[in-house]
């Protein structure tokens, strides 16, 4: 019975868990990308460089991979063959135990982006949850007589299902590359409050570890004792910290960051001019010649990116993108949109527009908002 029991329990939990985390990457496939990338790179360097030359297929990767965690998890939901799904799932989660074993263990990649940024994880609950994970699996393939696959006919509906799976999985992957995500769970999404979001939301408390005679004590307070020499500072309640911490604006005149704020903002985001979409500018020139030309409500555009001064002169001559650009970092642009180029329409620094190059709006979307 106690076998039975198990059986049925890891065949929902890790069906379900598959199902859901494949989802979440493939609402943000540009995302889980990006962490595929600092993978290759951290790999490349304790590894082998052959890792680098996989960077530029991360997104298939990253939609391949997505894809594969719904796939499997349906197929095993159906019990659509049943023994080879399992030893996929089984490979594939340890796979990844080793991923994020590797990357709690020296500290490599500090989230592995399982759950993109729905749920952030530290590296060893990440490996702790892939553990859990593996001993399910395990649990799955010793009971695998409780588990059986369908009849013939029955056979034939779970093929179906898993056939849909894989369609609907890769359509999804697709649409929200070409598209902005459908569910956004980063600290720029529409709504966002920016200035708010970089001041802590309550007065952070700290513990503060000292050391004396070869002992450590912690106090709530720092030790009026000079004899006691610091080691460490741990914040107690880091949630109520900046959600946002690394927002800075500047160019060769100094620090913009606080412009971004004042009135009615449209950002154009161009994370780098070597890979950005250089045809979208076509349309987002006629969008900010429509924003000259009406003033009722002001809108001044802003175009902010990461590559050079030089670069960007020579890009915004060739698309004739005629907007004040300032700079600001290349990570820090890809969380603030997944799209390159990308727009924001900010309105005293709350984000009221979000759109791919693929939906640039009208003036009328536009004013809309504000």
């Amino acid at each position: 019975m106690l076998p039975r029991l198990l059986n049925k329990i890891a065949w929902i939990v890790v069906g379900a868990l598959f199902i859901f985390s494949g989802l979440i990457k493939l609402n943000d496939p540009v995302g889980t990308a990006i962490k595929l990338e600092e993978y290759f790179e951290v790999f490349s360097k304790d590894f082998s460089t052959v890792f680098l030359s996989l960077k530029p297929f991360a997104l298939y990767f990253s939609i391949f991979l997505s894809s594969l965690e719904v796939v499997l998890g349906v197929a095993l939901l159906v019990r659509w063959r049943t023994k080879l799904v399992l030893w996929l799932l089984f490979g594939l989660t340890l796979f990844f135990t080793f991923l994020t074993f590797y990357s709690a263990y020296y500290n490599k990649v500090t989230d592995c982006g399982c759950f993109g940024d729905f749920i952030k994880l530290t590296p060893w609950q990440s490996f702790s949850k892939d553990v859990v994970l593996l001993v399910l699996i395990v649990i799955l393939l010793v009971t695998q007589p409780f588990l059986p696959s369908f009849a013939r006919n029955g056979s034939k509906t779970a093929g179906l299902w898993v056939a849909l799976a894989v369609a609907l999985s890769v359509a999804i992957g697709v649409y929200a590359y070409q598209h902005e995500p459908f569910f956004d769970f980063r600290a720029y999404k529409v709504g966002a409050n920016i200035p708010q979001l970089m001041k802590p939301s309550a007065p952070l408390r700290y513990q503060y570890i000292m050391a004396k005679n070869g002992q450590e004590f912690t106090f709530n307070e720092y030790p009026a004792d000079t004899t006691y020499k610091f080691k460490q500072m741990v914040p107690q309640n880091p949630e109520d910290g900046p959600k946002i911490t690394d927002f800075n604006v500047w160019n060769d005149q100094g620090d913009f960051t606080k412009e971004m704020f004042l009135g009615n903002r449209l950002l154009v985001v161009v994370h780098n001019v070597s890979k950005t979409d250089a045809e979208s500018f076509a349309e987002i020139n006629r969008l900010l010649a429509s924003l000259e030309q009406n003033q009722n409500p002001k809108v001044v555009p802003v175009v902010l990116t990461s590559s050079s001064s030089q670069e960007f002169d020579v890009f915004r001559h060739e698309v004739n993108l005629a907007a004040p650009y300032f700079f600001a970092d290349a990570t820090v642009l890809k969380t603030i949109i997944r799209s390159n180029p990308g727009l924001l329409l900010w309105k005293n620094g709350v984000v009221v527009g979000k759109w791919h190059h693929n939906d640039v709006p009208t003036l009328q979307e536009v004013q809309e908002l504000l």
